[in-house]
């Protein structure tokens, strides 16, 4: 049976765009860069040439990935989600308990996960420490850093 992968709307949305950006501008470009190479002559220590192949099979292979990701999507509306516990898609104010600082995590699928942009796996230990738990409750996270203590100041969906 094929494994779905929980995913928001719009990871859905930006791993869509990344296809279409890879299969209709990328691919015609490589494959450019591979006739003006090979029109250069020996194939054989032509580094042009050689660095357009990598560059092909790379494309290709985020291509295929990208294909799975979407043909296995379980988009999960998060508008239509609500409560004060914590599970797949909730926005979350932690606040850690050793140094005040604020940060606010949303809990999504691990193709959209992207820490700068505030992003959390589900997977992620962080989130498996929250997904359960509600708000002014006080979470233990075994980090890769060790340790860390948090208390969940707000669970919104958005």
């Amino acid at each position: 049976m094929v494994e779905k992968v929980p995913m928001t709307a719009g990871g859905y949305a930006a791993l869509s765009d990344e296809l279409k950006k890879r299969q209709s501008q990328d691919r015609p470009r490589i494959i450019e860069h591979i006739a003006e190479a090979r029109s250069h002559g020996d194939l054989s220590e032509n580094a042009e040439y050689h660095a357009a192949k990598e560059e092909q099979s790379h494309n290709e292979g985020r291509i295929a990935e990208l294909e799975d990701k979407l043909a296995r999507a379980d988009i999960i509306d998060i508008s239509k989600l609500s409560g004060d516990t914590i599970k797949f898609g909730a926005t979350v104010t932690l606040i850690d308990e050793d140094t005040e600082k604020k940060a606010v995590w949303q809990i999504v699928g691990e193709a959209e996960a992207d820490a700068k942009k505030g992003k959390i796996s589900i997977t992620s230990p962080l989130a498996r420490a929250l997904i359960g738990k509600t708000m002014g409750t006080s979470v233990e996270v075994n980090a890769p850093g060790g340790a860390k203590a948090y208390e969940i100041a707000k669970v919104e969906w958005r």
